[in-house]
């Protein structure tokens, strides 16, 4: 195999196949890349056995042929290369050589033929929409799931396509997140679990606009996401994900709408206290007047703070993990967020008036007594 090949053109392309790498295995095949010369096309593919992703890059083909590479030994020297041409050409079964300007480098390589190739997914049920909005509804979604791996379900998000709309949903036993958008056309009905880690590194590498259209395919045992020159191949989770219809419809007894941004800060102030063991919550007071109270007491100290807002309904003094309440607040593009609530020990919901988005964060026990004055 003999390939030439821009140093820009080859470190983009290993920069999104590399996501798919794998760094903890005992099969060293894994932790290489593999070029496929053939057709015209150099192909880039890594393949982790549980996500894939091969991409096809501009390349002058002046011998076919197809090379094993360790991934981050490979990527290191192409990186470190002058911005120039790169020849690269397999000098015998276990060696490669790499010659850019004046730089040479000889490498050795695994034979292609030990690599395992992404697997033919059939298209029969599909769904389209934009790089922004997929990327977009992972960012809004994607924190709350779990890293507990004794909770498979949990490290999953859930992909339901239902009446022409895609719905994704996360959870991780504290707190629900869930995002709604309209499909264009007729949709097939689909309810899939993706790994949360699947959706994590596509978003590091799908960087399209609004008018940048992704095409997502379903099958039994995987998902498919082809954009551009690039298909990204990953299994789903086996299993029925957690029913949170009652959690969503649950009712409430207070609406409170607020400045994002006014918020944001106070809670990001409280945070200053709070040191990486402590599990201190803010607590949340509403009362007759027309302001929201935030106060917390911890080790390091204690604050208070209050702001203006909007209320419907009754008095209210909650417990609530500072964190989570940043984390759905940082994803939301809404200048005012209205918040939900009933009472110190049932959950509360941030949402918008169409439920596009919803967050819903459960309370940490607090003895409202010491509050109430």
């Amino acid at each position: 195999m003999r390939i030439k090949c821009r140093k820009s053109t080859l470190n983009s392309g290993l920069a999104i196949v590399s996501k798919a790498v794998s760094t903890k295995t005992t099969s060293p095949i894994l932790e290489c890349v593999l070029l496929q010369a053939m057709g015209g096309e150099l192909r880039l593919i890594a393949n982790n056995l549980e996500l894939g992703i091969e991409t096809v890059i501009e390349a002058t083909i002046l011998e076919e042929g197809q090379v094993a590479l360790e991934a981050k030994l490979f990527m290191d020297i192409i990186r470190s290369l002058p911005d120039s041409e790169v020849d690269l050409e397999t000098s015998s079964d276990i060696r490669v050589e790499i010659h850019c300007e004046k730089a040479r480098f000889t490498i050795p390589c695994r034979n292609g033929d030990e690599f395992s190739l992404l697997p033919d997914i059939e298209k029969e049920k599909s769904i389209q929409i934009s790089q922004l909005a997929l990327r977009d509804v992972i960012r809004q979604t994607i924190f709350s799931i779990s890293d507990n791996e004794n909770a498979k379900m949990m490290t999953g998000v859930s992909f339901e396509v239902k009446d022409d709309q895609l719905i994704v949903i996360t959870l991780d036993g504290h707190r629900i997140s869930r995002r709604k958008i309209a499909l264009r056309g007729i949709n097939p009905d689909v309810n899939v679990v993706v790994p949360g880690k699947t959706l994590q590194e596509l978003s590091k590498i799908i960087n399209g606009g609004a008018d940048d259209l992704v095409d997502i395919y379903f099958s039994d045992q995987h998902l498919q996401f082809e954009y551009d020159q690039t298909r990204v191949v990953s299994r789903l989770l086996e299993g029925e994900y957690f029913k949170i219809a009652t959690m969503m419809s649950m009712g409430h007894s207070l609406k409170v709408t607020a400045n994002k941004k006014e918020l944001m800060g106070i809670i990001d102030r409280a945070r200053l206290l709070i040191q990486e063991t402590d599990k201190k919550p803010i607590v949340v007071s509403v009362k007759n007047d027309d302001n929201l109270y935030v106060r917390l007491d911890t080790n390091l100290g204690s604050m208070k703070e209050e702001m203006e807002i909007t209320k419907e309904g009754d008095e209210i003094i909650i417990g609530l993990n500072p964190k989570f309440i940043m984390d759905a607040l940082r994803v939301i593009d809404d200048d005012d967020v209205s918040i939900y609530m009933s009472d110190s020990k049932n959950p509360c919901m941030i949402k918008n008036e169409n439920e596009d988005y919803v967050y819903i964060i459960l309370p940490i026990t607090i003895n409202t007594d010491i509050y109430n004055n």
